[in-house]
């Protein structure tokens, strides 16, 4: 872990290399994705089982899980973990529900009547990764906000093992939501299945979700087709720190993204570099006993960074700088500084509040916005998953009183059609 201080003249090349991880030249990745997608737009299922068979090695008979299967999948699970899912569910519900918005109308004197209805998206299609990485929690944090905007209509896809099956922790936590329509199908053959639909696959009007850069490329070239939640990038997080910080909780939190790939980022920033020295032994420590060191190795020599600065405002300038996708504030009074905060996913305040809390259990969402685009993003959210549409009602009075003035206007615009649209009115 390199130390880095902010005045130096190699500062502003490390922030800009930092955002801008992961950029890289897509121009074979998008070539094969490209032909993936005409694939399935074409022969349909027949494409998402012969890409199976090629990518996952499994040669499936059935693209939809049974039932049977479902069942099967929850006797597989310990029932802590089964128990300790529902809790988490709640949490996350309860958190969510807080987010849905209400149809509003506002009438004025003259008769006027303007508002906004909203309105659930009528499908969605949930991507959950396989194979390598199982993430129950992430089917929960895409499901759930969708429910709470009351989506009628969920459809999770998942790429299966070599034995056509799907991990039965993913099975219990669409269970425990009442979700039944799950197709074992991933990579970018899964996105244009959803995109496009399939015999067996019915279209959605929304992806969410994250993938591999195949998954992550396929939702960009089919966003306008269908919408999309957000292109993720590598996980990041930024650990904001003064010298009462505990060294051994910040570098384990550090370590928690670090683990995830090569790629991910871990950065501390704080003015004390006794803190600093101390945390780069804790995680030198640490490393040598993790089951995933050599990841955490590749990611830290990499991209993972202290920065010194001269006092917490600095400090919290360089994160909004960075705009992470999980920020901490372990310093002594977090709240007094919370409100200087511009630019995160998600804000954890406290030594006692790591990050995983928030991947797992506490209830707001994990799909954060990466690569600094927390400058204009946002978590996932049940907003998500609502449309508005503008409502607007004229009696004849009031129109009357703005008539000659809309004439006027769309004149000034060369459209008469528009102006006419008032003028037979009169």
């Amino acid at each position: 872990m390199k130390i880095v201080e902010v005045f130096s003249k190699d500062y502003d090349k490390i922030l800009d290399r930092l955002i801008r991880r992961g950029d890289e030249d897509f121009l074979e990745v998008d070539r094969q994705v490209y032909e993936i997608l005409s694939g399935v737009k074409s022969l349909k299922d027949e494409a998402l089982v012969t890409y199976t068979q090629k990518f996952d090695g499994a040669n499936l008979t059935n693209l939809k899980v049974s039932d049977k299967e479902i069942e099967d999948a929850i006797k597989m699970v310990d029932t802590d973990l089964i128990e300790i899912m529902k809790e988490a569910a709640s949490n996350i519900r309860e958190y969510h529900q807080l987010q849905k918005e209400k149809t509003w109308l506002q009438t004025k004197s003259n008769g006027v009547i303007l508002g906004q209805l909203i309105t659930p998206i009528q499908r969605i299609g949930v991507y959950v990764p396989g194979g390598k990485a199982i993430y129950p929690s992430t089917l929960l944090m895409n499901v759930i906000p969708a429910q709470v905007a009351e989506v009628k209509s969920i459809a999770i896809v998942t790429p299966p093992d070599k034995n056509g099956n799907i991990d039965p922790k993913i099975l219990v936590a669409a269970s425990i939501l009442g979700i039944t329509e799950i197709y074992k199908v991933g990579g970018a053959q899964a996105i244009a299945a959803l995109a496009y639909g399939t015999q067996t696959i019915k279209a959605v009007n929304k992806i969410v979700g994250p993938g591999n850069i195949y998954v992550a490329r396929a939702k960009r070239a089919v966003f306008g087709q269908v919408d999309i939640d957000m292109i993720a990038g590598p996980s990041e997080i930024c650990v904001i720190a003064d010298e009462c910080a505990n060294p051994t909780y910040v570098a384990a939190d550090l370590l928690s993204q670090a683990e995830h790939d090569e790629m991910a980022s871990a950065i501390l920033v704080t003015h004390s570099k006794k803190l600093a020295l101390n945390v780069i032994k804790e995680l030198e420590s640490q490393t040598e006993k993790s089951v995933r060191q050599v990841i955490i190795e590749e990611s830290l020599a990499n991209y993972g960074y202290i920065f010194l600065t001269k006092d917490i405002e600095s400090s919290i300038a360089l994160a909004n700088e960075l705009a992470p996708e999980h920020l901490e504030l372990m310093i002594s009074d977090p709240f007094s500084y919370l409100s200087k905060i511009e630019n995160a996913g998600a804000i954890f305040l406290g030594e006692y509040t790591p990050e995983p809390l928030g991947d797992y259990f506490a209830g707001p969402n994990h799909t954060l916005p990466t690569a600094s685009t927390a400058k204009f993003s946002s978590p996932l959210g049940v907003y998500d998953f609502m449309k508005k549409s503008s409502i607007i009602y004229y009696p004849k009075s009031a129109l009357d009183e703005v008539s000659d003035k809309v004439i006027k206007f769309a004149e000034s615009e060369g459209l008469d059609a528009h102006a006419n649209a008032l003028r037979v009115r009169k």
